[in-house]
């Protein structure tokens, strides 16, 4: 970078050969017409060559102007949109791992709302059900349905959760009490024990060990709608089903269950845009649906 120009006489060059005269030049740059006249001669005696040939009122770039002019024109447009960048105000991106059921049925809606009063905090989100994003730092929050502890994580809690079977209308027709359950396609999730709720309905019954298994709560909601079997559903994700009516509970017997939980690494309390974000979900999570 020995051969640079002096730099500040290539917006003086820039200006004179885009408006054509020194004089708009000087107007437009917020100088006099000698300081342009005296910076374009000091670039072209820099690259040894005329940039303009000056005419009675008027100037017109050489053919050497004009090669030189694209280049110019280019770098200036280059440093001012990496300045654009500097001096816009960082965005802090927070990057969200959600089980799918509850980003969908839950999660989407209540980032859109805290966006709008927060546009500084740019969200990312990913569906998972491990915690392996977690604790590979592939993410910075993540909302899990289980238990109490969360070794390894810092953890706050959403919501607790009961759980009730729902099913098809069509299916709903010919159930009329608990025990028929034993005649039905129970459809079974990981994390959700039949054998719970045939306790809370006064039936003793072993926790079925055939029927399909969905490790997606949202794909076993689909496949109840669709008339694949019962399924045993937390409330949070089945009353919307219910509300429209694609879904119906049988029975009224429901029972307590895990909960829903935001949980995340401890090196999170170090950011408060997302603190900020974690405790306003936690204040917001009784609106269910």
């Amino acid at each position: 970078m020995r051969d640079l120009p002096p730099l500040h006489t290539l917006p003086a060059f820039e200006a004179a050969a885009r408006l054509g005269s020194f004089l708009a030049a000087a107007e437009a740059l917020h100088l006099t017409p000698s300081a342009i006249s005296h910076r374009i001669r000091l670039l072209e005696e820099h690259v040894g060559q005329a940039l303009f040939e000056r005419r009675h009122r008027a100037i017109v770039l050489t053919a050497t102007g004009r090669r030189y002019l694209a280049v110019v024109r280019e770098a200036l447009l280059r440093l001012d949109e990496a300045s654009g960048v500097l001096r816009a105000p960082q965005r802090e991106r927070l990057r969200i791992s959600a089980a799918p059921a509850i980003a969908s049925k839950w999660l989407v809606s209540r980032v859109t709302a805290y966006q709008e009063t927060h546009p500084d905090l740019e969200f990312a989100l990913a569906t998972a059900t491990g915690l392996a994003p977690l604790l590979a730092g592939e993410a910075d929050i993540g909302l899990r349905y289980g238990e109490e502890e969360w070794p390894g994580l810092l953890a706050w809690k959403l919501f607790e959760e009961r759980v009730f079977p729902v099913c098809s209308p069509t299916l709903a027709a010919g159930l009329h009490q608990p025990q028929d359950l034993e005649r039905s396609r129970l459809l079974r999730h990981p994390l959700l024990s039949w054998q719970r709720w045939f306790a809370a309905a006064g039936i003793s019954h072993p926790e079925p060990s055939t029927g399909p298994l969905y490790e997606d709560a949202l794909l076993m909601l689909e496949a109840a709608v669709a008339g694949h079997g019962v399924a045993l559903m937390a409330a949070s994700l089945a009353l919307p089903y219910v509300a429209e009516g694609r879904l119906v509970r049988p029975f009224a017997e429901d029972c307590a269950d895990r909960s829903f939980y935001v949980v995340a690494p401890p090196a999170i309390q170090e950011r408060p845009a997302v603190m900020a974000f974690v405790r306003w979900l936690v204040r917001n999570a009784h609106d269910l649906v």
